[in-house]
C-alpha cells in the first residue's frame, strides 16, 4: 500500500517540474514580438501615456553658477508595471537637444509600481548665464522611460543650462535614479 502514495506524489512532482522553464528556454517568438510584455505577476514596462507626471515644485537656481533641482513624479494610471533603468530626459532649446545622462554615481533599481503608485526621480542642474554661448537657452523638457520612444513634453522655465567645458552641447545637468514615492 506504501508504494502507491509514493507513486503519486512523484507523478505530481514530475509533473509540476515539466510546467515549468526558464527564460532561457524560449525564443523570441513566445511573447508576440512585445518585448514590454511579461509574464502575469511581474507587470510589464511602464509606459509614459499611462502615467501622470508631476514635475516640481523645483528648488530652482537662482543665478548663474548655481546648482538647482527639479523632482519629477510619475505616478501609474494603468496596471501594474516595472520601471528598470534610467528615466530618459532631454532638455530642448530652439535648434538643439540634449539627451541627459544618468548622476555620476547613480545606480538604477528595478520598481514595479501597482496602479495608483508613484515613482520619482531628481533632475539636477547648474544655472547657466543668459546669452552665453556656453549656457544652453532650455526651452522644453522631455521625460521617457527606459526602453521606449514615447515622451511627454513641458515647459522649461527655470533659465539656461550652464554647458560643461564651454560647449551649451554638454550641459551640466544629470538624472537621478527612480526611487519609490510616497510613504
Amino acid at each position: 500500500m506504501r508504494a502507491a502514495p509514493l507513486a503519486v506524489t512523484a507523478l505530481a512532482a514530475a509533473l509540476l517540474l515539466t510546467g515549468c522553464s526558464s527564460d532561457s528556454d524560449k525564443d523570441s517568438s513566445d511573447s508576440g514580438g512585445d518585448s514590454a510584455a511579461a509574464s502575469p505577476g511581474n507587470g510589464t514596462t511602464c509606459r509614459i501615456g499611462d502615467m501622470d507626471v508631476e514635475v516640481g515644485p523645483a528648488n530652482v537656481a537662482p543665478g548663474a553658477g548655481d546648482t538647482g533641482d527639479l523632482p519629477v513624479t510619475l505616478t501609474n494610471q494603468s496596471a501594474e508595471c516595472t520601471l528598470a533603468g534610467f528615466p530618459a530626459v532631454d532638455l530642448n532649446a530652439a535648434d538643439s537637444s540634449v539627451s541627459l545622462s544618468p548622476a555620476e554615481g547613480a545606480t538604477s533599481a528595478k520598481l514595479t509600481l501597482a496602479k495608483g503608485t508613484a515613482a520619482t526621480f531628481t533632475l539636477t542642474y547648474t544655472r547657466g548665464e543668459a546669452g552665453a554661448k556656453a549656457s544652453l537657452d532650455v526651452k522644453t523638457l522631455e521625460i521617457g522611460l527606459p526602453g521606449a520612444d514615447a515622451q511627454k513634453s513641458f515647459k522649461w522655465s527655470y533659465g539656461p543650462v550652464q554647458g560643461q567645458g564651454g560647449s551649451a552641447d554638454h550641459p551640466t545637468a544629470s538624472v537621478g535614479a527612480f526611487t519609490q514615492a510616497g510613504d
